[in-house]
C-alpha cells in the first residue's frame, strides 16, 4: 500500500509524534495553519469517515481519547481548539486514510 500514514505508523517515514497507543498515532502536521496542528489517525487503514464500520468503533474511541490528551498536553484545553475532518475531493480530503486534524493556540475564524 503507498499511503503516507501507513508508511508513518511503520515508522518508515519520520514524523514529529506527541501520542501513540495501540490504536492511535498523533503527529504534528508538516504544513500547520496555526501554533498547534496536530494529525491524530488511527493504526488501522480505513479510507474516510465514509468508510468507517461497526468493527472501527474501538478506533473512534481512542482517536477521541487522544484528543482529549493532546488537548490537554498541549495547553489546548483552557482556550479551545478545533477538530476537523476532511472527507473526499470536495472536502479537501488529500491523504485518504483517516485523520482528524487538532488545531488551536491562538484565536480562530471561521474560514481558514
Amino acid at each position: 500500500m503507498d499511503c503516507i500514514f501507513c508508511k508513518i505508523i511503520a515508522n518508515e517515514i519520520p514524523s514529529k509524534k506527541v501520542y501513540e497507543d495501540d490504536l492511535v498515532v498523533a503527529f504534528h502536521d508538516i504544513q500547520p495553519v496555526a501554533p498547534v496542528h496536530v494529525l491524530v489517525i488511527p493504526k488501522k487503514h480505513i479510507p474516510s469517515v465514509l468508510d468507517l464500520r461497526e468493527e472501527d468503533t474501538p478506533y473512534l474511541a481512542a482517536i477521541h481519547s487522544a484528543i482529549q490528551t493532546i488537548a490537554n498536553q498541549l495547553g489546548l484545553s483552557e482556550e479551545g481548539f478545533r477538530v476537523i475532518t476532511n472527507t473526499g475531493k470536495h472536502g479537501q480530503q488529500t491523504v485518504f486514510h483517516l485523520h482528524y486534524h487538532v488545531i488551536g493556540g491562538r484565536q480562530l475564524n471561521w474560514t481558514m
